[in-house]
C-alpha cells in the first residue's frame, strides 16, 4: 500500500492532488480544517469539494486538522508511518491583504505549520517525498524593477532582455518588499530546503505562479482568475487594484502543476528549488481577461478601478521553465487561458456548488 498525505486537500491544487494520485491506486490521506472559510468567508469555503471526494474516491481518508497542531499531526504520520511515499503540502494562509491584517496568525500557518509537517516526515516517514507549494513572492518586488514597456492591454518587456521568456530561479529573493505573506511563505520554503539539504530528505520546492482550475474556491482576495470568472458569471462587481488593469499574470492548471509534481515523485532531487507557472505558453493581463470573460458571457463585465495597487504585489511576473523542464524533460503544460477560462466558466454554469 502506497500512502499519498495530502495538507490543504480540499483546496484547489490538494484536491487535485487527491483525484490525480487516488486515480493511480494511492491510498490518500487528506488534511484539512477549511481555514480558508475563516480567511475568506464562505466564497473560500470548501466542504463542498470535501464531500466531492469522499464521493468519488473511496481510497481516500479525511482529517479535519490543523497543521499546527504537532499532536495531531504526528499521530497520523505514526498511523501510516512506512507506507507514506509522498507528502503534498499545499495548505496555507495565501493572501497579501490578509497576511496584513493578522501576520501572526498568518507566519504560523505558513511557517510553523510547514515545519510540524517537515519535522513529522523526518521522524516517521523519512523514506518519503515531500513537495512544497511555495509562491513566486518570494521574490518580493524585485520583478517590478524590470524594465518594462506599457502597451494597449498589458505590461511586457522586451524581447531581448534577459527574463522576456520568464523569470527564472536565479532571481534574488533579497532586499526587497516581500508582503508579510510573501515573508511567511519565504521562510517555509527555504526550511523545506533544509530539511532536504542538511537533513538529507527528499524535499522539493515548487514556486508557483497563479494556479487555477475549476476546483478553485476563488475568493476576492485570492484566486484572481477563478474570482474573476465568478463575478462574470454572478454579475458581481469586480475591484482592479492598481497599474491599468495591465498587470500580467502567467496561470497554470492545477492538472497541469500536480503532474509536474508526479514527475519529480518519480525522480527526486533533495532541496531542490523549482519556478513553476504558465510560462509564456499561458500569460494574460487583467484587461485581456476581462475581455475574454466578456466574450464568453456575452455581456459587458462589472469592474471598478481603484488607482492603488495592493503592496508588494507584482506589474509583470511570467516564469522561467527552463530548469524543471531540463530535469525532467517529459513535463508539459496542455492547458492555455482560454481553455482554462473556460473550464472555471462552464463549472460556474454547472449545477454543482459555486466555486
Amino acid at each position: 500500500m502506497s500512502v499519498i498525505i495530502v495538507t490543504g486537500s480540499c483546496g484547489l491544487i490538494g484536491s487535485e492532488t487527491v483525484s490525480f494520485f487516488a486515480e493511480k491506486g494511492f491510498d490518500a490521506v487528506g488534511i484539512d480544517n477549511n481555514m480558508r472559510k475563516s480567511f475568506f468567508g464562505a466564497d473560500g469555503s470548501i466542504l463542498w469539494n470535501k464531500k466531492r471526494l469522499q464521493r468519488l474516491y473511496k481510497n481516500y481518508w479525511h482529517y479535519s486538522v490543523d497543521i499546527r497542531n504537532q499532536g495531531k499531526i504526528s499521530s497520523i504520520f505514526k498511523k501510516y508511518n512506512k507506507d507514506i511515499a509522498l507528502i503534498v503540502h499545499a495548505a496555507a494562509q495565501p493572501s497579501h491583504d490578509w497576511a496584513a491584517k493578522d501576520p501572526k496568525v498568518d507566519f504560523s500557518v505558513n511557517a510553523t505549520g510547514t515545519l510540524v509537517l517537515l519535522e513529522a516526515t523526518r521522524q516517521f516517514a523519512p523514506q518519503a517525498v515531500f513537495i512544497f507549494t511555495s509562491t513566486n513572492k518570494v521574490y518580493g518586488d524585485t520583478p517590478n524593477r524590470l524594465p518594462l514597456i506599457e502597451k494597449e492591454k498589458r505590461f511586457e518587456i522586451s524581447s531581448d532582455h534577459r527574463y522576456f521568456k520568464g523569470i527564472d530561479e536565479t532571481m534574488s529573493i533579497d532586499n526587497c518588499l516581500h508582503s508579510v505573506f510573501g515573508a511567511s511563505k519565504l521562510a517555509a520554503d527555504i526550511m523545506t530546503q533544509e530539511y532536504g539539504r542538511y537533513f538529507g530528505l527528499k524535499t522539493g520546492v515548487f514556486r508557483g505562479g497563479c494556479l487555477t482550475g475549476p476546483a478553485h474556491s476563488g475568493a476576492q482576495l485570492h484566486g484572481f482568475l477563478a474570482y474573476l470568472v465568478k463575478c462574470a458569471v454572478t454579475k458581481r462587481g469586480y475591484k482592479i487594484y492598481g497599474y491599468q488593469g495591465k498587470q500580467v499574470r502567467d496561470n497554470l492548471h492545477a492538472f497541469d502543476l500536480v503532474n509536474a509534481f508526479y514527475y519529480y515523485f518519480q525522480n527526486p532531487r533533495g532541496g531542490e528549488v523549482y519556478n513553476i507557472g504558465g510560462g509564456r505558453f499561458a500569460n494574460v493581463s487583467m484587461l485581456e481577461a476581462i475581455q475574454m470573460c466578456e466574450k464568453l458571457t456575452g455581456e459587458r463585465f462589472n469592474y471598478e478601478y481603484i488607482d492603488t495597487h495592493r503592496v508588494g504585489d507584482h506589474i509583470w511576473w511570467i516564469t522561467d521553465l527552463s530548469k524543471f523542464k531540463s530535469h525532467y524533460p517529459g513535463w508539459q503544460s496542455k492547458f492555455g487561458i482560454e481553455e482554462m477560462i473556460k473550464q472555471i466558466y462552464e463549472a460556474q454554469n454547472s449545477s454543482a456548488p459555486l466555486i
